[in-house]
C-alpha cells in the first residue's frame, strides 16, 4: 500500500496491489467488480473477486474514498502487481457510505452505488458471465432492485429477433445455411485460471503416470436398507442427513489401512506411505471441479464424515474454499452418479496414485443362491498408477470395498 500528497482538494491516494494470496501462487485473475470507478468505498469492504488457479479470494478497500479501478475484469497480475487506487479527499466522510451485509450485500438509499439496480454482486455476476447475460438485462428482484444470485440462476439469454432485411441478408451471405436451420452463433469466453490448470493437471496425469482402472460392483441393497431404517433417528440426533458418501468414505479408509499402497504417492525415486487418510472428494463447483480434503477421515464418524462433507461441498459452491482446505489429500473419491454416470475411468488427482469412482444405483438383474433377483447395484471404479499400485493391490482394494459396503456391520466392529 502506497500514499502519495494529491492537489485539488485530494489529501492522499491509497494504491493497492495484487497481495500474496497464497504459496506457489504467482498470479491471480480479476474475477470481477463489485463497484465501478469513481464510486465511494468504505475501509474493508469488499470492492471486487480476484481468482487464482486454485481458489478464488475477496479483495477488500484499504481506505475510504474514491476508487479508480486500474485493472478491468479479466486482467491476469503477477503478485504485487497495482489492481486499483482510492483517493481519499477531504470531501469524503466515511459516515455517507454503508459497507454492505455479509448476507445479502443490499445497500440503503444513503449508500453509494455498488449492489444496486441493475449491479450484480459478485456470487450472481459469475453466474451471468458463464451464462452469457448482461446484469443489465436482468430485473432485480432484491432490495432497491438489486440483482440476486437465484435471479442470476433463473436468468436465460434473450433471442434477439433481426428484421426481414437482416434474415434476408444473412441467408443470401451464406450459402451453405438453409432457411430451416434456425440460429447459428458462437460465444468466445476466456477460460479461467482454474479451469487452464486443471487442463494442465489432467493431460499432465495422462502423460506421466501408468494409469489403469479395474471395475468392480456393488449390492447396495444392505447400505440403503440401514439407511432407511436410521436416516430419521440419526438425521434427529445429528441434525444431519445420513448419506452414501460417509459409507464409501468409512470403507474406503478400512480398505487403503489394509492396502497402503493404494493411499501412497511418488517423490522422486522414493515412495511415501501414509498412515492416516486424508480423503479428497471431488465437488461441481461454479468454475469447475475442485477437491476440498477431509483430514484424518480414518478417526471419525459417520456423523463427522457427513458434517465435513456439508461443509467443504457448500463452501466449495460458494467458491470460499481456502488453500489448505484443497490441498494434502492422500487419496481421492468421486461421485459420477448423482449427475447419472453408469460407468467412467476416473482420472488420478496427481500427486495421489488413486481414485474411486461411485456410479448410479440401477436395479440389475444377479444370481443369489442360485436364483435370478433384482437388487440396486453400482459399478464403482478405481484408477491407480501401476508405477506403485500392482494388479493384486488394486483388484484387493475393490474387493475389500465391495465386502464392506455389502455388510456394513463389518464399519462398525472393525472386521
Amino acid at each position: 500500500m502506497k500514499s502519495e500528497k494529491l492537489t485539488g482538494g485530494a489529501v492522499k491516494t491509497i494504491q493497492m496491489h495484487v497481495p500474496t494470496v497464497g504459496e506457489s501462487i504467482n498470479e491471480v485473475t480479476i474475477s470481477n467488480w463489485a463497484k465501478a470507478s469513481g464510486d465511494l468505498v468504505v475501509l474493508d469492504e469488499v470492492i471486487a473477486e480476484i481468482e487464482s488457479d486454485k481458489a478464488t479470494f475477496e479483495l477488500t478497500a484499504e481506505a475510504t474514498g474514491k476508487l479508480e479501478i486500474l485493472a478491468a475484469d479479466g486482467t491476469t497480475l503477477e503478485i504485487g502487481g497495482l489492481i486499483c487506487q482510492i483517493a481519499v479527499t477531504d470531501e469524503v466522510q466515511p459516515s455517507t457510505a454503508v459497507i454492505p451485509s455479509e448476507s445479502d450485500h443490499t445497500t440503503t438509499p444513503t449508500a453509494s452505488k455498488g449492489y444496486a439496480s441493475g449491479h450484480a454482486p459478485p456470487a450472481a455476476a459469475k453466474i451471468l458471465a458463464e451464462k452469457g447475460i448482461s446484469a443489465a438485462a436482468i430485473q432485480g428482484t432484491g432490495v432497491g432492485g438489486r440483482i440476486t444470485k437465484e435471479d442470476a440462476m433463473n436468468a436465460q439469454p434473450q433471442k434477439v429477433e433481426s428484421s426481414p432485411k437482416e434474415q434476408e441478408k444473412s441467408i443470401t451471405n451464406d450459402p451453405v445455411q438453409s432457411a430451416d436451420q434456425g440460429e447459428r452463433s458462437e460465444r468466445r469466453q476466456k477460460m479461467s485460471p482454474l479451469r487452464k490448470t486443471v487442463a494442465k493437471r489432467l493431460v499432465s496425469v495422462k502423460n506421466e503416470t501408468a494409469m489403469l482402472t479395474t471395475f468392480n460392483e456393488v449390492n447396495m441393497q444392505p447400505i440403503m436398507e440401514l439407511r432407511k431404517k436410521y436416516k430419521e433417528p440419526f438425521k434427529a440426533k445429528y441434525e444431519v442427513g445420513l448419506g452414501f458418501m460417509s459409507f464409501f468414505t468409512k470403507a474406503c479408509c478400512v480398505a487403503l489401512q489394509d492396502w497402503p499402497a493404494v493411499n501412497a504417492k511418488i517423490d522422486g525415486d522414493e515412495i511415501i506411505y501414509s498412515n492416516f487418510c486424508d480423503v479428497s472428494i471431488a465437488v461441481s463447483a461454479p468454475k469447475g471441479l475442485v477437491v476440498p480434503v477431509i483430514r484424518n477421515a480414518e478417526t471419525l464418524s459417520f456423523e463427522q464424515i457427513e458434517r465435513e462433507v456439508v461443509r467443504l461441498a457448500n463452501k466449495a459452491r460458494e467458491n470460499k474454499l481456502s488453500i489448505p482446505e484443497m490441498t494434502g489429500g492422500t487419496f481421492t473419491i468421486t461421485n459420477g452418479g448423482i449427475f447419472g454416470s453408469m460407468l467412467s475411468t476416473p482420472i488420478i488427482n496427481a500427486p495421489q496414485s488413486a481414485i474411486l469412482g461411485m456410479h448410479n444405483i440401477v436395479q440389475r438383474p444377479v444370481v443369489e443362491d442360485g436364483e435370478i433377483v433384482v437388487r440396486p447395484i453400482m459399478y464403482v471404479a478405481l484408477s491407480y498408477d501401476h508405477r506403485i499400485i500392482d494388479g493384486r493391490e488394486s483388484v484387493s482394494f475393490l474387493v475389500r470395498l465391495k465386502e464392506l459396503l455389502e455388510d456394513p456391520s463389518r464399519l462398525l466392529l472393525g472386521v
